[in-house]
């Protein structure tokens, strides 16, 4: 088998054998090698993803996990500073089946200025998942933060009219690209579930 680092520097992706890698390591492994990807390797991967892996909410937050359990999700991101990140969903409660709930976990300071960043997640393009800033869930579990509206704060500067369109990689696995106002944006992030 040709190792990871060895694949994601080709010219030409090949998407089955980066998933097929991905998979067969260890949760600890997967995130180094997620965390080690940088900006043009992000990009690279958002692109060769279209129609690779369909993605659904149940990539996200496995089937029988229960409502309001979260299922956190290690991010990094392309931007120049703040590149780690997690996004956290859980499965609503009630009857909602075709949608997720979650936010944006990041360091202290910076939630406290610019908000922790609720979304609904929800199917996007075929095979994609958009996550969307334009709505906040409802509720949420005790444990999370307060939720406040994305105008917010200085949240308004980054997640007001905000969408991230989320495609899939491996397993565990997925890549997305910020858009707003319906624009895509220079800015791609990987996300690694560790449950």
């Amino acid at each position: 088998m040709i190792p990871i680092a060895e694949l994601l520097a080709q010219r030409t992706l090949d998407l089955p054998a980066i998933a097929h890698a991905l998979d067969t390591l260890d949760k600890e492994a997967r995130l180094r090698v997620v965390m080690g990807l940088g900006r043009r390797q992000q990009a690279a991967l958002f692109e060769a993803a279209a129609g690779h892996r369909p993605i659904t909410l149940e990539d996200l937050v496995p089937p029988d996990t229960p409502p309001l359990v979260e299922v956190v999700h290690e991010g990094k991101n392309s931007l120049v500073a703040f590149r780690r990140f997690a996004k956290v969903f859980c499965r609503p409660d009630g009857d909602l089946r075709d949608e997720l709930w979650g936010y944006n976990r990041c360091r202290p300071l910076i939630a406290a200025t610019v908000g922790p960043g609720y979304f609904i997640a929800r199917a996007g393009a075929p095979g994609e998942v958009l996550i969307d800033y334009l709505r906040v869930p409802p509720r949420k579990p005790e444990s999370w933060p307060q939720i406040v509206p994305n105008r917010a704060r200085l949240g308004r500067f980054v997640y007001d009219q905000m969408q991230d369109i989320l495609r899939g990689i491996s397993r565990h696995v997925s890549v997305g690209r910020a858009t707003k106002n319906g624009r895509s944006l220079d800015a791609w992030f990987l996300l690694c579930r560790m449950q």
